[in-house]
């Protein structure tokens, strides 16, 4: 799950959904560390059941919001995209500023599925648009996140 740490309300909603969602299904929500979309998906898996998973920029596990069940400090700062990335199977993509768009291209660069709900148009200067699977709504965000993480070898 990725998306920006300041979002708005309407987005913390989508994400909230996308976490009970996700927690219903049994899937494990990785994320970024502090609030926006990255809480509200937390709040949103924990009232489910589910489990979380925070990789964290910082060295102190006090960063992590309250939502996440293991935090996990890297030290890395903004390098800990990659390793949100890396830990998914599937990345679901809300809102977002520059860090989600890094979070997206190496999401692609990574052959990771990327499903997104309200977030980044990509258009590059030469060839097909990447393959970001767009959605309406978090219910099917999650649906299809799975379906495509079910595919990976």
């Amino acid at each position: 799950m990725i998306g920006a740490a300041s979002c708005t309300a309407h987005e913390a909603a989508l994400a909230e959904a996308v976490g009970r969602a996700l927690a219903r299904q049994g899937a494990v929500l990785i994320c970024g560390w502090r609030g926006g979309v990255m809480e509200a998906a937390c709040r949103g898996a924990k009232a489910e059941g589910g489990f979380t998973v925070g990789i964290l920029p910082g060295v102190d596990v006090r960063e992590a919001n309250p939502y996440v069940d293991l935090p996990l400090p890297t030290g890395m700062g903004e390098g800990r995209n990659v390793l949100v990335v890396r830990a998914a199977q599937a990345v679901i993509a809300i809102g977002g500023r520059y860090g989600t768009l890094s979070e997206i291209a190496l999401a692609l660069k990574l052959g990771r599925p990327v499903v997104g709900l309200e977030t980044w148009h990509l258009e590059p200067a030469h060839g097909p648009p990447p393959p970001i699977h767009r959605v309406a709504s978090p219910e099917e965000a999650v649906r299809l996140a799975v379906a495509l993480a079910q595919r990976l070898p």
